[in-house]
C-alpha cells in the first residue's frame, strides 16, 4: 500500500512534523510505502510545514517584552508566523496575559523586516494569538500604505470568525473575563467604524476577518488578501499530488470536534 500521513499539530503533544514521522514509521515497519506530510491550517505550525525559519528578528512580544521571531524569506517569498511575535505562548498562556493589553505590534514588525528584506509575497499565518486589538499595533508598525505597492499581502486564516465577533469567540480563551470581553468588543466594533472611514473596506462584514483577534481585519486595510490556510498550505505542499493514487491517506489533530471539519486540517483532508 501506499500510505500518504498528514496531519496537523497535536496540541500539547507534539508538532505536525512529529506526529508525520511517528505514524509514517509505524506504516513503513508494517512493510508499506509512507509518505510523511506535515499539514497546518494557517495557525501555529505553518512556518515549520512552508520550510521553517532562516531568519530572525528582534520584535516587541504581545505585551512589550522583546522576542527574537523567527521567519523565513525564500526567492521574494516571506512566510510568518504572528504567533511567533504575539502568541499566547509566549506570555505563559490565558494566565500570563493581559487580554485587553496584549499587542500585534511585534507581527507588524515582521512584515515590515520582510518589506525591508526584498520580499514581494508575504504569506502571514494567523492563529494562536494573545490577541484582541484588530490588528491596530500591527498596522502601527507597518511603513505606510505606499511601501505596499507590487507587494502581495496573503493572510492564511484558520477560522471564519468575523471581526467584532472575535472577541466573544476567542477572547475568553485569552484570559479576558466577562467584562473584558464586553470592552473588546465594544473597541472591535468601533475599529471596524475606523477602518471604513480611513479605508473604504467594512471588515466586520469579511469571514475570516476575525482571525487572531481581528489581526486578519486590519491586514485587510493594506490590500492583504484573506484566504482559508489549509488551502493555501495544501497549494504550496502539493497535497493534491500527493494523495492521487494513495491507498490510504491518514490525518488528524490532538482533539477532533466539530471545528476540525470546519476550516481545519482534518476536514481539509
Amino acid at each position: 500500500m501506499r500510505v500518504v500521513v498528514a496531519p496537523d499539530k497535536f496540541r500539547g503533544t507534539a508538532d505536525a512534523a512529529t506526529v508525520a514521522s511517528a505514524v509514517a514509521g509505524a506504516v513503513e515497519a508494517l512493510g508499506h510505502n509512507a509518505v510523511a506530510q506535515p499539514m497546518a491550517d494557517g495557525g501555529e505550525g505553518i512556518l515549520d510545514v512552508l520550510g521553517g525559519p532562516n531568519r530572525t528578528t528582534l520584535v516587541t512580544g504581545p505585551l512589550g517584552d522583546p522576542i527574537e521571531a523567527g521567519w523565513r524569506l525564500s526567492r521574494d517569498t516571506a512566510v510568518i508566523e504572528m504567533a511567533r511575535a504575539s502568541g499566547l505562548e509566549l506570555v505563559g498562556g490565558a494566565e500570563g496575559n493581559d487580554a485587553v493589553a496584549a499587542s500585534t505590534y511585534g507581527t507588524g514588525e515582521l512584515i515590515a523586516a520582510a518589506l525591508d528584506a526584498g520580499a514581494k509575497r508575504v504569506i502571514v499565518g494567523v492563529g494562536g494569538s494573545a490577541t484582541t486589538d484588530g490588528g491596530l499595533g500591527a498596522l502601527r508598525a507597518l511603513p505606510p500604505p505606499p511601501r505596499f505597492r507590487g507587494v502581495s499581502v496573503i493572510v492564511a486564516c484558520d477560522v471564519r470568525t468575523r471581526f467584532v465577533d472575535a472577541a466573544e469567540r476567542f477572547a475568553p480563551q485569552k484570559g479576558a473575563s466577562p467584562a473584558q470581553v464586553e470592552l473588546l468588543r465594544r473597541r472591535l466594533e468601533r475599529l471596524a467604524q475606523v477602518y471604513a472611514e480611513d479605508s473604504g473596506i467594512d471588515v466586520g462584514s469579511i469571514d475570516g476577518s476575525g482571525a487572531a483577534g481581528g489581526l486578519a481585519g486590519g491586514l485587510l486595510t493594506i490590500g492583504a488578501t484573506l484566504v482559508e490556510g489549509f488551502d493555501l498550505v495544501a497549494d504550496e505542499v502539493g497535497l493534491d499530488h500527493l494523495v492521487d493514487g494513495a491507498d490510504l491517506v491518514i490525518t488528524g489533530e490532538g482533539h477532533l470536534d466539530e471545528e476540525s471539519f470546519d476550516g481545519k486540517v482534518v476536514g481539509g483532508v
